[in-house]
């Protein structure tokens, strides 16, 4: 596919290194000409200098004949103007950016079709949810909702005095027979695993682990963590996303006990005004004395969403040296994320990938229904639908041949879902959870067609 995208940032430079390697004709247009060097230095991409909101600029890199347009510059107006245009140059499908959640209001005045978008991407809630989600299961460092909420994946660290150390994945699943999971991914000093029955679990592993959302707390106990009850929540800073997460609780039927620390002084008091259940406090987050003076040894989870990742970085170890239950940091670079668990961090969120993973679900299309890429481990989770009498319907699943490197974690047929097995047989319209390493997933996908 001929892909154009407006924007050599973080989330745009991402885009255009995934895409390129998966053989896409890919062409990066921005104004900054040191952001083009770097993309053209290091991807196998076009570039194209110009002016995202110029009709000429946008011919220059050619969204008259572009399958998808992906505006990401970090300006919503950029993003809005240049897919309104691209859509009327020619652009097939429009994917945009867009912080403001103004467009997505039921009562919006303007729809994102009216402005040429097809696909509206809201990087900022999305991580808002993922931290939530987190927050909700306190033993867990990753947790993705899958198959309309009927199952989980779950993250978890394997701390040395789990009673899994040294068991194979066999000897697991015998020893818990009334427990249906998976654990379809191992990520052990920086290797991606993705196991069979004989890998023996080792301390200081991160697995992954699948099982129907019901039976998750249940798969939790078995790695010897307990699964905390939070209610007390501290949120450092009032960013978009912070408020989005004060926001989402203090809507829940829960009883809720959240203090919101912000620096700036008018986004405090703008923030006080809007929030009648949340405790507002302007103040320094990194400020030792003021967390001791707001109480956070008594608090469940702390959560720092600044601008500033180092500060988060810092005040989350903070936190956690008060043996707060709970840590949760916002970081931009994604290099970050692997280390974050080493150094003491329960769980790092990049908005950059959550972003990548809604907008790479869009230009994979065909019978791809979600595409997500787990944090700190070079694999993906996808669910795909089987297409009638495509080849993963022909045989069950321990005779399929799949490509190496990608494993079938579970399986939504008829409204009821299920771990797969080896016998499992596949269904045409089947939702199938797979999981696997990026160079797998062309070959896997081709088998759904």
């Amino acid at each position: 596919m001929k892909i154009v995208i407006i924007g050599a940032g973080e989330i745009g430079y991402d885009l255009a290194s995934v895409l390129s390697q998966e053989k896409h004709d890919v062409t990066v247009l921005d104004r900054d000409p040191e952001c083009l060097d770097n993309v053209s230095e290091n991807l196998d991409v076009l570039v194209c200098e110009g002016n995202a909101t110029s009709a000429k600029d946008l011919v220059s890199a050619g969204v008259k004949d572009a399958d998808i347009l992906i505006a990401v510059t970090s300006i919503d107006e950029v993003n809005m103007i240049a897919s309104m245009m691209s859509k009327r140059l020619g652009a097939e499908k429009v994917i945009a950016r867009v912080r403001s959640d103004e467009l997505s209001r039921p009562n919006a005045p303007l729809k994102p079709t009216d402005l040429g978008i097809d696909v509206i991407i809201h990087p900022e809630l999305s991580a808002a949810y993922e931290i939530v989600r987190l927050i909700k299961r306190a033993s867990a460092n990753d947790l993705i909702t899958l198959a309309d909420g009927k199952m989980q994946m779950i993250g978890l660290r394997i701390g040395k005095q789990s009673p899994l150390v040294g068991k194979t994945l066999h000897e697991y699943a015998h020893e818990n027979p009334d427990i249906t999971f998976r654990v379809v991914a191992i990520s052990r000093k920086g290797l991606t695993i993705i196991p069979n029955g004989k890998v023996s679990i080792q301390a200081l592993d991160h697995i992954f682990i699948l099982a129907k959302t019901k039976t998750i707390p249940e798969v939790v106990k078995t790695t010897g963590k307990p699964d905390i009850e939070i209610s007390r929540v501290m949120i450092a800073g009032g960013t978009a996303i912070g408020a989005m997460i004060a926001r989402i609780l203090s809507k829940e039927e829960k009883d809720w006990n959240i203090k919101l620390i912000e620096p700036d002084f008018e986004i405090a008091q703008e923030l006080a005004k809007e929030f009648k259940d949340v405790l507002v406090l302007n103040g320094n987050p990194t400020d030792p004395d003021l967390l001791a003076t707001e109480g956070i040894t008594d608090t469940d989870a702390f959560i720092s969403v600044t601008d500033d990742e180092e500060s988060n970085i810092i005040s989350c170890l903070m936190a956690k040296h008060l043996e707060v239950t709970k840590t949760v940091a916002l970081v931009s670079k994604s290099d970050y994320i692997p280390l974050s668990q080493t150094i003491g961090l329960d769980a790092a969120i990049n908005k950059k990938s959550a972003a990548s993973n809604e907008i790479h679900r869009h230009v994979r299309g065909g019978r791809v229904i979600s595409v997500t890429a787990l944090q700190g481990i070079k694999a993906e989770v996808i669910e795909l639908q089987a297409a009638p009498k495509s080849k993963v319907t022909k045989n069950p699943i321990s005779k399929l041949n799949l490509p190496e490197g990608c494993v079938i974690g579970g399986i939504l047929s008829n409204g009821s879902s299920y771990i797969a097995t080896g016998e499992s047989q596949i269904q045409a319209k089947d939702r199938v959870i797979i999981f696997c390493l990026p160079e797998a997933i062309d070959k896997v996908t081709s088998l759904f067609k």
